[in-house]
């Protein structure tokens, strides 16, 4: 049964998939940025749902430009966050941009790319960074830099927070925890390890009663910190909800 759940599942998130691209395609250019937003949280918002995924969430985002820090566990992070927050332009890895269908979806919403093995184009897309956030935008990056097991945190990569401390805008840590019924930290959703994509693909779409919850701490000045001080109490702060 649940197979043919999954299945089910996996063709209603093709032709969303496909959709998706649709609009990219032939209704983006038209639309206004505000448009744009309202689409891509109603299109986040859906994919959870054909996906069987609950969505809950607590705390506020700080209105205007910010940068969000969140941990990371599931290639559906983004969506999630989209979903409530569409607004937010991710940094992503740049070989993401060369993923079929996927990267279309993830240019699209503004995504920032960066070569993460080159401290050269860090420091370019800090500055880029920097430029989104004076003029307005809301970026949001994962300072573990790839995906861990939910309890436990990886070390956070303090890079990317210096676009926050040069602008003296403020920094807004973020929790996503994905549970299922009878594991506070789900294992379905995890994509660790050796787990190829389409596996977890099919563990999501197979599980039963899958949720996340999304929850907003308060925001924190960052003008003159010490960027390395700031990750780790960003760290500290998202380990103590998690735990």
């Amino acid at each position: 049964m649940r197979g043919l759940i999954g299945i089910w599942r996996l063709l209603r998130l093709t032709l969303h998939v496909l959709h998706g691209l649709a609009l990219v395609k032939l209704r983006f250019g038209a639309y206004t940025p505000q448009q744009r937003q309202a689409r891509v949280g109603w299109w986040s918002g859906k994919m959870l749902r054909l996906l069987g995924i609950t969505l809950g969430s607590q705390g506020q985002a700080r209105p205007g430009a910010k940068l969000l820090v969140a941990n990371h566990v599931s290639w559906l992070d983004i969506a999630t966050v989209h979903a409530l927050m569409p607004e937010a332009r991710f940094v992503s890895k740049a070989d993401v941009k060369h993923w079929p269908l996927v990267g279309t979806l993830v240019t699209a919403v503004g995504t920032l790319y960066i070569e993460r093995a080159s401290k050269r184009d860090a420091l370019r897309v800090v500055h880029q960074c920097a430029e989104a956030l004076r003029a307005g935008d809301t970026i949001a990056f994962f300072p573990e830099g790839t995906t861990g097991p939910g309890p436990e945190l990886l070390p956070f990569h303090a890079n990317l927070l210096q676009a926050a401390i040069v602008t003296e805008l403020p920094v807004q840590p973020l929790v996503l925890r994905w549970h299922e019924p009878g594991q506070r930290y789900s294992r379905s959703a995890q994509f660790i390890g050796d787990t190829t994509l389409l596996q977890s693909i099919w563990r999501v779409v197979t599980a039963r009663g899958l949720a996340v919850e999304l929850q907003l701490l308060p925001a924190h000045a960052t003008a003159h910190a010490d960027r390395r001080l700031l990750a780790e109490h960003l760290r500290d702060l998202i380990a103590a909800k998690l735990g």
